[in-house]
């Protein structure tokens, strides 16, 4: 319930430097790297191809010219899928990212998928209120909890909103880097696993808040596999578990994360799944993502 072997990925056709994500989102770097699109999708490709080497079911669907969206690649952000045939469309920060929307798709994965009722809650970004997918909402699944840094782009009451519809309970926290200026999104700072969490308990500065989090983590019986700050930088954080086609946990992430890693902690981390990693520089420095972002768990029944 927690895994999925199936997993959503758009191929960027004009990937590059956000600025209007980039006022809050400080994983970002501008540069001055010349073919970051050509670069941004060799990455792209090699991570794909990699993924269904290891027996990932991947469905990849083409970005388009018109709309520009330089951030497709990371559609986690405005939709998720769940096993009940729902399907959440989200309210987005940037206005150039609410264009990835695409009804298209929907219709594309329902020839594959079960798909139940769509839910679109984007009229919110009319109030200036956001919730951007399972970027801001790290779920256990299993225990229908909903853990979230609040920052601009995770609005409390749209989440409270979404947990009421979709039977979510949440659990919300402030997480600041080391500069004290708010985390973006909540799947840099952690991620949940079906029996561990890796997360950065160091960038929740609120004791009571932290301690929060980690008596849910271990009432729910995850075993704490902590990262510091820096770690979460070179996106540790921003790691996702899938099943493969024989049922094998995999954990899929950054070769920028794995190197990160001290061997303790991929040792604890290799007690539960095998571990995955691709290069993905450009795609991280550029849009201020990693591999997490670029995955958006397919938890339909397939037809």
């Amino acid at each position: 319930m927690q895994t999925t072997s199936h997993i959503l990925m758009i191929r960027p056709v004009d990937f590059k430097f956000n600025e209007q994500t980039a006022v809050n989102n400080k994983f970002q770097q501008a540069s001055e790297q010349n073919g970051v699109q050509e670069l941004a999708l060799r990455e792209f490709d090699n991570f794909v191809e990699l993924l269904r080497s290891n027996g990932i079911d991947v469905t990849v669907i083409n970005d388009t010219l018109d709309p520009e969206t330089p951030d497709s690649i990371f559609p986690n952000n405005w939709i998720s899928f769940h096993e009940n045939g729902e399907v959440f469309l989200y309210p987005m920060f940037s206005e150039n990212r609410r264009q990835e929307r695409r009804d298209d798709i929907i219709k594309q994965l329902s020839d594959k998928f079960n798909i139940g009722m769509v839910t679109d809650i984007s009229e919110y970004e009319d109030q200036e209120l956001f919730l951007e997918g399972t970027g801001s909402m790290v779920l256990d699944r299993e225990h229908k909890l909903a853990y979230a840094c609040l920052s601009l782009r995770t609005n409390e009451q749209v989440l409270a909103d979404w947990c009421r519809i979709s039977g979510y309970t949440a659990v919300t926290f402030k997480a600041d880097d080391r500069d004290g200026y708010p985390i973006y999104h909540t799947n840099v700072m952690m991620c949940i696993g079906d029996r561990f969490a890796v997360v950065c308990l160091e960038s929740i500065q609120n004791f009571q808040e932290r301690e929060l989090v980690m008596q849910h983590l271990i009432h729910t019986r995850k075993e704490i596999i902590e990262i510091s700050i820096d770690q979460m930088n070179h996106f540790a954080g921003n790691m996702l578990q899938v099943k493969n086609k024989n049922g094998e946990g995999l954990l899929v992430m950054s070769e920028q994360a794995y190197s990160s890693l001290t061997e303790m902690q991929v040792f604890l981390l290799e007690k539960y799944c095998r571990l995955v990693h691709s290069p993905l520089d450009t795609i991280e420095k550029n849009g201020g993502g990693s591999a997490r972002c670029m995955l958006a768990e397919i938890h339909l029944k397939k037809r």
